[in-house]
């Protein structure tokens, strides 16, 4: 419920594919899974910034500074034996 909520947000959007794929799916579970507290005002403008662009600017980052996404398919003790 503060502009260091809301960048943290932004910030976890972009560094963070997981994160960013559980958002769009569902974002008020996904807020509360990371414990990040957006007002309703404040999700709402969120959730109003397109998700490609915000992949596409996710991509371009340095991959120091975006968090491994490993999808569940590609674990191995996911996969059939």
């Amino acid at each position: 419920m503060s502009q260091c909520a809301v960048e943290q947000v932004l910030g976890k959007l972009l560094t963070d594919e997981g994160f960013r794929r559980q958002f769009f799916e569902d974002p008020h579970r996904a807020c509360f899974l990371f414990g990040l507290r957006l007002s309703p005002v404040e999700l709402e403008a969120v959730m109003g910034i397109p998700r490609t662009p915000l992949a596409a600017l996710g991509q371009c980052l340095d991959d120091r500074i975006r968090r491994l996404h490993v999808p569940p398919a590609a674990c191995p003790e996911d996969r059939p034996r």
